[in-house]
Order: C-alpha cells, then sequence, then structure tokens
C-alpha cells in the first residue's frame, strides 16, 4: 500500500503539467493577435489622442474603422507578452463621430455613466504566451484593447 501511495505521489506533478500549445504563435512579442481557426490577424496597433473636457476626458483613434477584423462575437485573441501584462489589459466598445474612434469617460459626479469594460478572461498557454477570451456577447462595432494607465491601444472591428 505505501508503494501504491509514493507512486501516485511522485507521479501527481507529471500530470499536472499542461501539454504545450500546438497552435497558432503570434509573429510579434506585444501585439494581440485575433484567432481565426488556425490563422492570426493582428489587431491595430496605435496611440490613442487624449482631449481634456470641463466634466469627461475623449480618447480618439484616428480612423472611423479598424483594418483587423472578425466575425466572432466572442473573440479570443492570442498574446506573446514581453513587456506587456495581459491582466492589465480593458477592452472597451468604441464609437464612431466624425470619421474617427471615439471614447468618452466621464469625471466626477457623472462617472458613474462610464462605459464598462468587456469582461476578458486571461488564460497562459505556454510560457509568455496567453490566451485572451471575450466573455461578452459584441455587437458589430469597433473595440480597443488598452493597458491600464497608457493611451496605447490594440484596435479590432466586429462585423
Amino acid at each position: 500500500m505505501r508503494r501504491f501511495l509514493l507512486i501516485v505521489l511522485l507521479a501527481a506533478p507529471l500530470c499536472a503539467q499542461r501539454a504545450k500549445w500546438s497552435g497558432p504563435r503570434p509573429e510579434k512579442p506585444d501585439l494581440p493577435y485575433l484567432l481565426h481557426a488556425q490563422n492570426l490577424v493582428a489587431s491595430e496597433a496605435g496611440e490613442a489622442r487624449q482631449q481634456e473636457g470641463k466634466e469627461e476626458t475623449t480618447y480618439l483613434v484616428a480612423g472611423a474603422a479598424s483594418p483587423a477584423r472578425t466575425p466572432m462575437p466572442e473573440p479570443i485573441l492570442l498574446l506573446e507578452s514581453s513587456k506587456l501584462n495581459p491582466d492589465k489589459l480593458s477592452l472597451f466598445k468604441m464609437d464612431v463621430k466624425g470619421g474617427q474612434r471615439t471614447l468618452t469617460l466621464f469625471n466626477g459626479k457623472k462617472a458613474r455613466n462610464n462605459q464598462k469594460p468587456v469582461f476578458i478572461l486571461v488564460t497562459r498557454l505556454d510560457g509568455a504566451l496567453y490566451k485572451l477570451e471575450v466573455n461578452e456577447y459584441l455587437e458589430n462595432g469597433e473595440y480597443c484593447l488598452s493597458p491600464d494607465g497608457s493611451n496605447q491601444v490594440f484596435c479590432f472591428s466586429v462585423y
């Protein structure tokens, strides 16, 4: 009986190890890629311009639509992390106004009216490779992932 228990205890760590990710891998680190079966589509990387108003802050991204597009209402993204912390990414729906994508966040008393970020489940797949799963049904439109406290954005469209 003791011998059996010893074998089970020694084999447990081997069984607990995850299998290595065998799917596609991102070409560039710190750039989220939309996963389409075995193909990856790079998100549009950029910098949001910030405009301060009296009671709000508006973030603007040039262009009415992102060239990175997905038909998936609950997209999956892959990220090979080098400097970017995947746990610090937030996903927001953007509005299109005047040929630009915008996100307005209010200050003070109006802050309760702010748009809430879309829930993302982050899973480590292999080493520095992460899977970002959107766990809400996304309407057609423009979306941007952004690290907390940064104006860096990674945009894509759902159609």
